[in-house]
C-alpha cells in the first residue's frame, strides 16, 4: 500500500530554481526510478510548472479544486514520462488554499511521492505549501541577497514546525566572490545536500518544454538531479559514464554535499 511522503520546495525569492528542480526531480523519479509521482503547482498566483513539460492549456486546475468547481481529480493530468501532474491556472485569481493540504493529504494512498512547487512569496501560498508538507527543502543561489531571503524562509517553516532537509545551492558559477558551501551552511545552520552549476541547457530545453534531465540528459545538472532524487527514495545514484569511474578510482573522498546528501538517504530508507 502506497503513502506517498510529501515534500515542499520553498524560497522567498523568484528565480533561484525552484519550479526547475521540482520539475526535474520529478521526471527523474517516475522516468528512471519508476516511481509514482506527483508534482503539484502550489504557486496559485504565479504558477509555471506545467511549462515545464510543455503543457500550457489544462482544462481544470488546482484553481477550479480550490474554488469547489471540480473534483481533485479531474485537474490531474498525466506526462508520457508516467509522471502526473497538479496545475494551477495560469490565469487564476485569488483561491482560499486553507484546504490545500487536505486535499494534498488525501491523495497519499496513490503515490510514492508528491513534490509541491511553492510561490516565491512569504504569503498564505508559501504557507500553504509548508503545512501541506512532511519535509522541506530550500532553494537558494550563492548571494548574499538571495541568502537573506532564505534565512527568513527557514525561520518561518521552523516556526511551523515543518522539517527542512537541506538546502539546495542553485546557479552556482565557481566565481570566488560567490558565497561557498560552507559558509551558507554556517549562516542557516541546514546542511547544503545538492551544489547545481549554472546551465544553459537547462533553458535550452524549457524553450522546447521539457525538463533538462529529459532533453539533455548527460548535462552536469542532469547529473545532480539524479543524485538528488536517488536520496530521496534511500538509494545513491551511480553514474554510468567511463570518465565518472576514472575519477572515482582517483578520488574517495566525499564532498560536503555527497555526506549531507547521505544522510538524506538514510533518513528516506
Amino acid at each position: 500500500m502506497r503513502r506517498a511522503k510529501i515534500i515542499g520546495f520553498i524560497s522567498i525569492k523568484g528565480g533561484v530554481g525552484k519550479t526547475t528542480t521540482v520539475a526535474n526531480l520529478g521526471f527523474i523519479l517516475a522516468n528512471e526510478f519508476k516511481k509514482k509521482v506527483l508534482v503539484v503547482d502550489g504557486n496559485f498566483s504565479g504558477p509555471n510548472l506545467a511549462l515545464h513539460f510543455g503543457f500550457t492549456k489544462p482544462i481544470h486546475t488546482l484553481h477550479d479544486v480550490l474554488d469547489g468547481k471540480v473534483p481533485l481529480q479531474k485537474a490531474i493530468y498525466e506526462h508520457s514520462s508516467g509522471l502526473h501532474i497538479l496545475p494551477s491556472s495560469l490565469l487564476g485569481t485569488n483561491v482560499n488554499s486553507s484546504k490545500f493540504h487536505q486535499y494534498i493529504a488525501s491523495l497519499r494512498g496513490y503515490y510514492d511521492l508528491i513534490l509541491i512547487d511553492s510561490s516565491p512569496s512569504l504569503n498564505q501560498e508559501m504557507l500553504a505549501t509548508i503545512m501541506a508538507s512532511d519535509e522541506l527543502f530550500v532553494l537558494t543561489t550563492p548571494d548574499y541577497v538571495t541568502l537573506a531571503s532564505t534565512l527568513h524562509a527557514i525561520k518561518v517553516a521552523r516556526q511551523k514546525r515543518t522539517y527542512i532537509s537541506g538546502i539546495i545551492l542553485n546557479k552556482v558559477r565557481g566565481k570566488r566572490f560567490e558565497l561557498g558551501l560552507e559558509e551558507v551552511q554556517d549562516a542557516t545552520k541546514v546542511p547544503v545536500v545538492s551544489v547545481l552549476y549554472d546551465d544553459e541547457s537547462v533553458m535550452r530545453a524549457l524553450a522546447r518544454g521539457k525538463p533538462v534531465s529529459s532533453f539533455y540528459q548527460k548535462a552536469g545538472v542532469s547529473l545532480e538531479y539524479k543524485k538528488l532524487a536517488a536520496a530521496l527514495i534511500g538509494e545513491r545514484y551511480l553514474d554510468k559514464k567511463w570518465y565518472s569511474k576514472l575519477k572515482g578510482l582517483f578520488s574517495k573522498k566525499l564532498t560536503q554535499d555527497e555526506i549531507n546528501r547521505a544522510i538524506v538517504m538514510v533518513s528516506h530508507y
